[in-house]
């Protein structure tokens, strides 16, 4: 009873602690009524809901600044990046939903609250919800499409972004290839990366690196997410309650948030988070059944699969994991999904079958296999080697991952299909994957699948 009691005292303790830091800062906190006279709300469910709004606003950050980060130009009040960010009951769990901006939305009837203008339920791009109606229509536009009743509202600028990465001490992430974004100033080499503030707002900003555009900057913005969450927990953040005041401050300093997400509810997530793990966060994009689906007056829109993506959001209202039996991948992450990737396999040597192994193999893990494996010319090849034209380089470096110990040689005028000569030195085909929402998949990972290895 003496060791319960004094565990009972140490646990008031740090919560009276916690809450005496950040008290003081809700008063700096700008508070909006995102739910005010909202109706026909979906019903209450399990854990709680934040809706994750991110703004390009950029008035507090210096002219040094915005020219060396790019952030010229006026804001245009937007929502760049608009999540779901699941807390389960038993404070075990984070679940974050990615909603693409540009996805077809139908909004409930509202006032512009630019003009005044009085809308019936109409069709809009998910972002316009915001330039329309605010914190309110955003809220209410997402209910409407996920039927996931929404908790709590928590606005974020560019401003509190850099100002918090800062505080923390940078994050760390890591990539596969090299990235480049001349909108952005984006350039960062392969390999692994310590970002300051500025430099992580032009990773989670960049969106001209391919032609994925918006998909793959979300993918970005998950890793950094977990990247954030491994930083915070593993640096003694939330266990420093002087840290954490100063860390609080900085984040709420420059947001806006209902008037719930108050000193009590950032304390109670505060310690239930302090046994977090990269594992303990799951990251998913609302799977895309249409990736150019036009309508009139707005032009092309991302539309959801409906079957796959209710999976994902009656989970959230269930409380449950995002994949219930998800078990982290061992496949090797890679920029091109070999889904893209035609392939034609030889065989090297004089042991038979051998090209017929590799092939079923490559096209086990998804490889655009012809399924026609030849015989090479020289039966006596020493090294595995992959040609390629050039122009697939990309795909090349995605094939070579799968191939451990391979050599490549670039041969031009190849053309699209990659070739592989199996060599005596053949041991395994290795699993590889890429994220990919383009063709509705609800890939699920978690943050330690998507962080540095």
């Amino acid at each position: 009873m003496r060791v319960v009691t004094s565990l009972s005292v140490v646990v008031l303790a740090a919560a009276g602690v916690g809450h005496a830091v950040v008290t003081g800062v809700d008063a700096d906190i700008d508070r909006v009524n995102p739910f005010k006279d909202m109706k026909n709300r979906p019903a209450q469910g399990d854990g709680m809901n934040v809706l994750l709004v991110g703004t390009d606003g950029r008035e507090r950050i210096s002219r040094a600044e915005r020219r060396k980060y790019r952030l010229g130009g006026l804001p245009c009040r937007c929502t760049d990046t608009v999540m779901i960010v699941h807390i389960s009951q038993d404070r075990k769990r984070a679940s974050i939903v990615s909603l693409p901006r540009d996805s077809y939305a139908e909004t409930p009837a509202h006032t512009d609250r630019r003009t005044g203008e009085r809308h019936r339920p109409h069709a809009l791009k998910l972002n316009a919800a915001y330039v329309e109606g605010g914190p309110q229509l955003t809220v209410r536009t997402v209910e409407n499409m996920t039927r996931v009743k929404i908790d709590h509202y928590l606005e974020v600028d560019f401003t509190s972004f850099m100002k918090t990465v800062d505080e923390l001490g940078g994050v760390r992430i890591c990539t596969v290839r090299p990235l480049k974004d001349s909108h952005t100033g984006l350039n960062l080499p392969a390999g692994e990366h310590d970002l300051n503030g500025g430099q992580a707002l032009q990773y989670v900003r960049s969106r001209h690196i391919d032609g994925t555009a918006d998909l793959s900057r979300m993918q970005r913005q998950q890793r950094f997410l977990a990247a954030l969450v491994e930083r915070a927990t593993s640096s003694g953040v939330l266990l420093n309650p002087m840290k954490f005041r100063d860390v609080t401050q900085t984040v709420l300093g420059s947001v806006r948030a209902d008037k719930g997400f108050g000193p009590g509810k950032l304390v109670d997530l505060g310690w239930a988070m302090r046994n977090f793990s990269p594992s303990s966060s799951e990251f998913v994009t609302v799977p895309i059944g249409r990736m150019d689906f036009p309508v009139k007056g707005i032009g092309s829109t991302l539309k959801w699969d409906a079957k796959k993506s209710e999976r994902i959001f009656r989970a959230l209202r269930e409380d449950k994991p995002l994949a219930p039996h998800h078990t982290p991948s061992k496949a090797v992450r890679v920029d091109v999904a070999p889904q893209q990737i035609r392939v034609q396999v030889e065989n090297g040597t004089t042991t038979p079958g051998l090209g017929r192994h590799i092939d079923h193999a490559l096209s086990a893990t998804g490889f655009n296999t012809t399924g026609v494996p030849t015989n090479a010319r020289d039966r006596s090849v020493d090294h595995t080697l992959i040609t390629y034209d050039p122009g697939w380089n990309r795909s090349a470096k995605s094939l070579a991952a799968a191939l451990p110990g391979s050599r490549s040689r670039a041969v031009k005028g190849q053309g699209p299909t990659l070739r592989v000569i199996a060599g005596s030195d053949f041991e395994r085909v290795a699993k590889v994957r890429a994220e990919d929402a383009r063709h509705g998949e609800a890939r699920v990972v978690t943050g330690d699948e998507v962080g540095c290895p």
